[in-house]
């Protein structure tokens, strides 16, 4: 059950709207949309909407990061994001008409807004920032997924996984990596037996360093080159 945050978040005084979709609003804008925006608190592994499901609204995320994946025949994640701070999740599928393709579960205590379907798509009508910005988005996104794709059917799992630590400290910033062993392994796409070992390995080699489960990099460049050279 989600709980409801013991404090509200105010539009106009979130540190992270600047990076989110709704970055260029007016602050008559600003007003409106916190005023048909709700906050709820999400602990950690919480789900915030479900495969196969349909969309009420949009999702933003003000503080902590969401894990985005779909499910496969047998039950494995696939992560194809991690949404941190400022990111909006959820619109691709309201926007579509469909049932959502995947699903969003907080990797850690999240504050999450919402904003419900009618209000998002009322805001698209009448906001050309809020629409230049959606097209922007979807733009980046599939660009995004075809370096994905492309990177799970050619590279090697080791190039992989030096490709997913790169993209993973970009989110994390100048905090350690911290995601558990198998939403890792999860990440990278491969086995987590695997991925503990080829840790171990860059771990060894000085690459990386390893407390519990945080993942420090030591050698950026040499795992830059090692995922292939591409950033």
């Amino acid at each position: 059950m989600v709980e409801k945050s013991h404090k509200h978040v105010s539009c106009e005084a979130c540190a992270v709207r600047t990076n989110s979709l709704f970055g260029q609003f007016t602050a008559d804008e600003v007003h409106d949309l916190n005023h048909h925006k709700s906050c709820q608190f999400y602990k950690k592994n919480q789900t915030i909407f479900v495969q196969g499901s349909f969309p009420r609204g949009v999702f933003c995320i003000n503080h902590g990061k969401v894990k985005v994946y779909a499910l496969g025949d047998e039950g494995k994640e696939q992560i194809v994001h991690i949404a941190k701070a400022g990111e909006v999740i959820g619109f691709r599928a309201m926007l579509s008409g469909e049932q959502y393709k995947l699903s969003a579960t907080t990797l850690e205590d999240s504050n999450v807004c919402f904003v419900s379907k009618d209000d998002f798509l009322n805001m698209m009508d009448t906001n050309v920032s809020l629409r230049n910005s959606l097209i922007q988005e979807l733009s980046k996104e599939l660009g995004e997924r075809a370096i994905f794709i492309t990177n799970l059917a050619q590279k090697t799992v080791r190039e992989r996984l030096a490709y997913s630590l790169m993209i993973l400290a970009d989110i994390y910033g100048e905090d350690p990596i911290n995601l558990s062993r198998e939403d890792l392994a999860n990440f990278v796409g491969t086995a987590t037996e695997t991925l503990i070992r080829l840790l171990k390995e860059m771990k060894e080699d000085g690459y990386i360093d390893t407390q519990t489960r945080k993942i420090f990099i030591l050698k950026k460049e040499e795992l830059i080159q090692l995922a292939g050279g591409h950033r």
